[in-house]
């Protein structure tokens, strides 16, 4: 058996995603045959030893802790693999120094505040010779991964048309038309962590995973929600309010390069209502259908959806792991070397750029030719 791949981490802190989710998927038995976390970062020194006790005790091993600017861990000898999950905005700044160091990296999806950033990132990345994930670990999912197979084995024809709907519901408190005192920076554009961006791209890299990529684009949008209620941990409202800068509605439709005609349509802001549906995706071929849903989460790369051929409900295994399974799958898939079912920074650059194409035709009006 080869060395497990060690592991410095970049945010890995008391809370957030890191720690209540990439932290956790590595640590994970299956997991820790392959990779061997030995380093974490975090912005004090305090923080920072803390972390590395609470996860040296979970491995059982030592830890070595960082703090500060991330060129400090980036330079430890002994790392393989540097994981940066810190806000969107600090995506570049953090993760440029990492590369510069010549350390092969994970960053999280929206992978910098722009894609002017994340075409940087890559283009870092290229220059210095290092391997890259991007968190768009949807393409992990069982789900979606058995979807694609079932197209891939002709179960229902070519694909004809495809149409993805998804609702991130009111109860999350992403974005308006209520939005916690946490994420309250996600309502400002500039700091990359728009509903468009986010939730957009993490669905657009399944979809394209599954059924190719788009060669046209066209997008309508709208603010239902105009204004932004900051509530804090409790979901009281802490008497702030912020009006809203980008839409909370979009309908993206298309043709696909396979010749397939592709519609995604994605709103925020409804409250949870009995029946009402949070993902809804029919795939379409010349010889049967294919349909995923679920009442509960629109991200495919959170939670698994249940999935139907022809009506009839298709057995998927290894979905009840849900979101650790599927990032246990990603970290699997590079350890592998299975380029293509891992996401790197040229999927993210190309993700950009047909989201892009999104804010260039509500823009002008047109349909975008990729």
């Amino acid at each position: 058996m080869s060395s497990p791949i060690k592991v410095g981490f970049i945010g890995l802190s008391a809370k957030g995603w890191a720690a209540s989710a990439l932290g956790p998927s590595l640590i994970q038995p299956s997991v820790q045959e392959k990779f061997k976390l030995i380093a974490i970062s975090t912005t004090s020194e305090a923080s920072a030893n803390v972390s590395a006790e609470k996860y040296g005790a979970l491995v059982g091993h030592e830890i070595k802790a960082y703090h500060g600017d991330s060129s400090q861990i980036a330079g430890d000898p002994d790392l393989d693999l540097v994981f940066v999950s810190v806000k969107a905005p600090l995506h570049k700044q953090v993760v440029l120094p990492v590369i510069e160091a010549k350390k092969n990296f994970f960053v999280e999806w929206p992978a910098g505040a722009n894609s002017k950033e994340t075409l940087e990132i890559a283009e870092a990345a290229k220059k210095n010779g290092v391997k890259s994930i991007v968190g768009l670990q949807g393409r992990n999912s069982p789900t979606v991964k058995k979807v694609k197979e079932l197209i891939n084995s002709g179960a229902i024809g070519p694909v004809r048309s495809s149409t993805f709907i998804g609702l991130v519901q009111r109860e999350h408190k992403w974005w308006p038309p209520i939005v916690s005192a946490e994420s309250r920076y996600a309502i400002d554009k500039k700091n990359g962590v728009t509903s468009l961006s986010i939730i957009g791209g993490h669905q657009l890299d399944s979809f394209t995973f599954v059924l190719g990529d788009f060669s046209t684009v066209n997008a309508t949008a709208a603010t239902i929600y105009p204004t932004a209620t900051i509530v804090d941990a409790d979901g009281k409202p802490t008497g702030e309010t912020l009006p809203a800068t980008n839409p909370d509605h979009y309908s993206i439709s298309g043709e696909l390069k396979s010749g397939a005609l592709a519609t995604i349509v994605w709103r925020t802001g409804y409250p949870t209502t009995k029946g009402r549906r949070t993902l809804l995706w029919e795939i379409d071929g010349e010889e049967g259908s294919i349909r995923l849903e679920s009442d509960s989460s629109a991200f495919l790369n959170i939670q698994n959806a249940t999935v139907f051929l022809n009506g009839e409900k298709v057995e998927v295994a290894g979905t009840e792991t849900e979101l650790l399974g599927i990032l246990g799958a990603t970290w699997e898939s590079y350890a592998k070397g299975e380029e293509g079912q891992y996401a790197t920074i040229d999927d993210a650059v190309k993700n950009r750029r047909v989201l892009d194409a999104v804010e260039r035709s509500l823009a002008e009006g047109k349909t975008i030719v990729l």
